[in-house]
């Protein structure tokens, strides 16, 4: 069979992912081969990730490889979210299911932390933006609750570097992922000792940086024999999604911001170095690993979340698909009302439609009840916050910016590109929606040698995939609009 093949195993906050792709004739096919639900799970209280059910998934994956499409991929990599960890115990045992970042447990940790380091100290140490769910308030709140989960740990594993090692038995630490934690220092990809020992953590604890792009090794006899992928390779492929997804970003030239959009939106620029300054810090951009030793400067935005938990509570009544609220998001008035996507009460309420009407009241706003009048402000609202943050980085980086690249599964949502395109002035390139498999793929042959280098990766790309450009139409309505949501927001 002609071509190379490779496994991606892309797990989101809502959904896995397995995508076999392709490499031929400089063009990449991919096939998604499975696909399953991942939520958190509330246990004692507390959520966490049900890592056994998905690693029962990514194993029913591999065997779909070889059972149903007659195909042994030379190598398989997985791909997550960022900042979440499994804690080892010294015989390699996991210690518990890992927490989910939404947990409640971090409440006041990282304001508790700043007493005993200041937030400048943390962020000229790290770079990286302050949310309340960081690997480093994760932590101070473990160790502030005298977890004794800490006192057994003997590894720290981020969730790619977790699936690696039930697939291996290897301990790694890449780099991408291990970048989102806020306990690395970006310039130098070494821990930070000083933060380890404020928390009371032994250095040991972290594995060594690996980049993305190295082949950690084979599968372990036992994981070989029950998906019947002898031979097969694993590879630590960019490990956090979103660098995955900037790595497929089908661009050239640096006149370009990209915008990874789903249940997290991720606006910024890749640069050859970080940013850390006092401007960066007070603007909250963050610096994190990207491939080919590029650094990801960029701002974190709550993004389709919004629409995701609207979604559940609407269809309680009636069943209502994306492309549905969608379509009732563009017959509803425009401009009803805004909201800041990134407001705090929107991280996870008991009901996003109530905190949504509560945001407007008190922002002087009448509230919406429908559910197209609620789905077009949240669209609205994140162009707009697009907007707002667009002029954050140009004045920190000083680049000029002349179009955005939309990837991720948000770049399937027109509306959204459209109205993104309005609100910045900016032509939106909207592809690949698979953007993080396919980087984890791209990434995969570049470990394994069959393409030299992040540009050959793009040029693959956007010889493979159809793009869609969304230009900008109405300006001055959107003008008076951006105008009504600085006042808003503030």
């Amino acid at each position: 069979m002609s071509g190379h093949y490779f496994l991606a195993i892309d797990l989101g906050a809502e959904s896995g992912r397995a995508i076999l792709g392709k490499l031929e004739n400089e063009k990449i096919e991919t096939k998604e081969v499975r696909r399953f639900a991942n939520a958190p799970i509330q246990v004692c209280g507390h959520l966490h990730w049900n890592v056994y059910s998905l690693f029962e998934e990514i194993k029913e994956a591999m065997r779909s490889c070889r059972t149903d499409s007659g195909i042994r991929p030379e190598s398989v990599a997985v791909s997550t979210w960022g900042v979440d960890f499994g804690l080892l115990a010294s015989n390699g045992t996991l210690l518990g299911l890992p927490f989910a970042y939404r947990d409640k447990r971090t409440g006041g940790a990282m304001e508790e932390f700043f007493k005993r380091v200041p937030q400048e100290q943390v962020y000229a140490l790290t770079g990286v933006q302050f949310m309340p769910f960081n690997t480093l308030f994760q932590l101070s709140s473990m160790a502030r609750d005298k977890s004794p989960l800490l006192d057994h740990a003997s590894d720290l594993l981020f969730m790619p570097d977790l699936f690696t090692y039930f697939l291996t038995g290897e301990k790694t630490g890449e780099f991408t992922i291990a970048s989102t934690s806020q306990l690395l220092d970006p310039r130098s990809r070494a821990w930070s000792e000083d933060l380890l020992v404020t928390l009371g953590l032994r250095p040991g604890l972290m594995q060594d940086v690996l980049m993305p792009g190295t082949v950690i090794g084979s599968l372990s006899t036992e994981v070989a024999e029950e998906t019947g992928l002898e031979g097969t390779l694993v590879v630590a492929t960019a490990g956090h999604d979103t660098a995955a997804a900037i790595a497929a970003v089908p661009a050239e030239g640096n006149d370009w911001a990209y915008i990874s959009s789903g249940t997290w939106s991720l606006l910024g620029v890749e640069m050859d170095e970080p940013l850390i300054t006092k401007e960066s810090m007070e603007l909250n951009f963050t610096n994190e690993g990207g491939v080919a030793g590029t650094i990801r400067f960029l701002k974190n935005i709550t993004g389709l979340w919004l629409i995701r938990q609207c979604r559940k509570e609407w269809s309680i009544r009636e069943e209502l698909s994306y492309d549905k609220i969608t379509r009732l998001a563009e017959n509803a008035p425009s401009f009803y009302a805004m909201i800041d996507p990134d407001w705090p009460g929107f991280l996870n309420p008991p009901s996003m439609t109530e905190a949504i009407r509560q945001y407007c009241l008190k922002t002087g706003q009448a509230p919406p009840f429908l559910p197209g009048q609620t789905a077009r402000l949240i669209l609205e609202s994140l162009a707009l916050k697009y907007r707002f943050i667009l002029e954050q980085l140009r004045r920190s980086t000083g680049l000029t910016i002349e179009k955005l690249h939309v990837i991720g599964g948000g770049s399937r949502n027109r509306l959204l590109c459209q109205f993104t395109a309005d609100a910045t002035g900016l032509p939106v390139i909207a592809g690949p929606a698979e953007a993080t498999a396919t980087g984890n793929i791209m990434v995969q042959a570049l470990a394994l040698g069959y393409v030299r280098s992040l540009a050959d990766i793009r040029k693959i790309i956007e010889n493979s995939v159809e793009l869609r450009t969304y230009e900008p139409t109405s300006g001055r309505e959107w003008g008076s609009a951006y105008e009504r949501f600085q006042n808003v927001i503030r």
